[in-house]
């Protein structure tokens, strides 16, 4: 038997053992990077496996692929709409939080641990950052549901707090171990890193987007795998120019992501896939690299220090920035206290063990069980935090389950297929009564194994598959047809003015999308215009409280397509004013 096979089996089994925990994770409202790290304790020279590993440079290696696989996807799934309206409090606290959070832990690190101040603010650099694939699968796993701008912000600051947290470690390793000048050497060297590492993000995704949309594969599974390398592409280039490889990947998932092209839907499934064996793979190898034992020889300095960052280092950073940006006590506070540390604090934990410095193995260990402490507390009593301060919110209505069969190349629409739940408010109507968005076209329904010819009398039911072919811009309106609740409510609405055909009834566009016009159930959008405006032509407006119908397209004397938007008292009142004769 070669060694190879040995390896093979024991990583197949190392990662089912991991996958498994997660649905201990579930239950017990854990951090999923808790159970992967025991995982590996267990499996590891100090626990039951008895497997030996104790390879800095390989655990880095490995360490850095895996986070930088997690940091692109988590680039992918950040709309550009969340950045815009956080940017500024996350950015804040992104840089100037983490070095706050580093200055204030590393002061108390060097005193409790009786460190030198450059290795204890080495230290507190090292815990600097949040964790983002922990902070994203409890926002997003976890059936906490908060306001978008408090989530938006808790996210967008942990995927991008690591390039800051990098820049610290390695700033303070050159310095003490490589003589850097701590004063212009080290702002050279962050120009440098957050320089280089933005522009060739932003610069590697524009590129990736379009020769993935021009390029005519002969496979159409190389589609994802060509994304993913586009993101290690970024990541490669702005390390080998000298900036921040992690900034330049996130960066660059973020522009792919935001971008319209072929097989996205399978595209963000693979990564997603990617990136959940990488947090498994780092985790466990993570926990192998420590003994347990020797985490008893520093639990009293590490919650000492876990007590300072959470209870003090984090809060002092947090409530500047936010009280300046709008937020409220409680907002803040739960902020503050969504401080969790992962994996990023224990790759960069292995940095001074590669560079020798003396007393690297107590900083790994101490920064493993800071790691350890935050995840399980921090983590395990976020729900309850967040009920507490009474922050959380209705869930908002699950969309119908859906699959995207394929993206048309150069057809600007997708395909895709709808299944209705159980209270699917679509359920139980005739598909002309759903007031579905112009140009959206019903292509195939099948129920059982019937296939159900689409017609406009045709009566939905629960459980029932549709296959529509629609046009991006229009995908948030249509899930919001066939989602899983029997009210609408029109905040789940985009901020964009829905077409909808001159036929839609008052009722139907109540009950698709919550948009109440005051009026009468059974009259039509084209009737309403007909007997309220004096002249009917394209462009012509009528205001009905704080819904704004536009004709937008007619055929004759009929309105064949309205344009139905939301909007605020004031931009309604120069609406009117507008649409009033000189």
């Amino acid at each position: 038997m070669f060694v190879i096979d040995q390896l093979i089996l024991l990583a197949a089994v190392l990662i089912l053992l991991g996958i498994m925990s997660s649905k201990l994770s579930a239950r017990l409202g854990l951090p999923m990077l808790v159970f992967f790290l025991l995982v590996g304790m267990l499996a590891g020279e100090g626990g039951i496996g008895g497997i030996a590993f104790d390879n800095a440079s390989s655990a880095h290696a490995l360490g850095t692929l895996a986070l930088a696989l997690i940091l692109f996807d988590g680039g992918l799934q950040t709309p550009v709409a969340s950045i815009r309206r956080v940017w500024k409090p996350a950015s804040v606290l992104a840089t100037v939080g983490v070095m706050v959070t580093a200055a204030v832990t590393g002061l108390a690190a060097a005193w409790i641990l009786n460190l030198p101040l450059l290795e204890g603010l080495l230290l507190g650099a090292i815990v600097g950052s949040t964790d983002a694939a922990a902070v994203f699968s409890l926002l997003r796993n976890a059936g906490v549901h908060i306001n978008e701008r408090l989530k938006a912000t808790l996210e967008i600051e942990s995927a991008s707090n690591d390039p800051m947290a990098i820049f610290l470690t390695v700033g303070l390793l050159e310095i003490l171990v490589n003589g850097l000048q701590p004063g212009t050497g080290l702002l050279m060297l962050l120009i440098k890193q957050m320089g280089i590492g933005g522009l060739v993000g932003l610069g590697v995704g524009w590129l990736a987007v379009q020769l993935i949309n021009r390029i005519q594969l002969v496979a159409t599974g190389l589609y994802p795998v060509m994304v993913a390398s586009c993101g290690l592409l970024a990541f490669g280039a702005a390390a080998n120019l000298g900036g921040s490889g992690f900034l330049a990947v996130f960066l660059a998932g973020v522009v792919i992501g935001n971008s319209r092209f072929v097989f996205q839907r399978s595209t963000f499934l693979f990564n997603d896939g990617l990136a959940w064996l990488s947090q498994i793979t780092m985790f466990v190898m993570l926990g192998l690299l420590i003994k347990p034992e020797s985490l008893f020889d520093v639990w009293l300095e590490g919650l000492m220090i876990a007590l300072v960052l959470i209870f003090i280092a984090r809060p002092l950073a947090v409530i500047p920035v936010l009280k300046l940006s709008g937020f409220n006590t409680r907002e803040i506070t739960l902020v503050s206290w969504v401080g969790l540390r992962g994996s990023v604090p224990i790759i960069l934990a292995i940095f001074p063990l590669m560079y020798n410095l003396p007393g690297a193995d107590l900083i790994f260990n101490v920064v493993f069980f800071v790691v350890l402490l935050s995840a399980t507390v921090q983590g395990s009593t976020l729900p309850y935090m967040a009920r507490k301060l009474r922050l959380t919110e209705i869930p908002p209505a699950a969309p119908a389950a859906t699959l995207e069969i394929t993206a048309l190349g150069d057809v600007d629409a997708d395909i895709v297929e709808y299944t209705l739940g159980d209270h699917a408010r679509a359920a139980g109507r005739r598909l002309s009564q759903t007031a579905l968005p112009d140009g959206t076209v019903v292509a195939m329904i099948t129920r059982d194994k019937e296939v159900i010819p689409p017609r406009g009398s045709t009566v939905l039911k629960n459980g029932d598959h549709l296959f529509v072919v629609l046009r991006p811009d229009v995908r948030a309106f249509v899930d919001c047809v066939f989602s899983e609740a029997e009210a609408a409510f029109r905040t789940e609405l985009p901020d964009t003015e829905l077409r909808l055909k001159g036929i839609t009834r008052v009722a139907d566009l109540a009950h698709s999308y919550g948009i109440e016009l005051g009026l009468e159930g059974y009259l039509s959008l084209d009737d309403i215009l007909q007997q309220r405006l004096e002249v009917k032509e394209p462009g012509a407006v009528l205001v009905l409280g704080d819904v704004i119908l536009t004709i937008r397209d007619m055929v004759g004397s009929r309105i064949s397509t309205v344009g139905v938007k939301i909007v605020a008292p004031a931009e309604t009142e120069a609406v009117t004013a507008a649409a009033e004769p000189a």
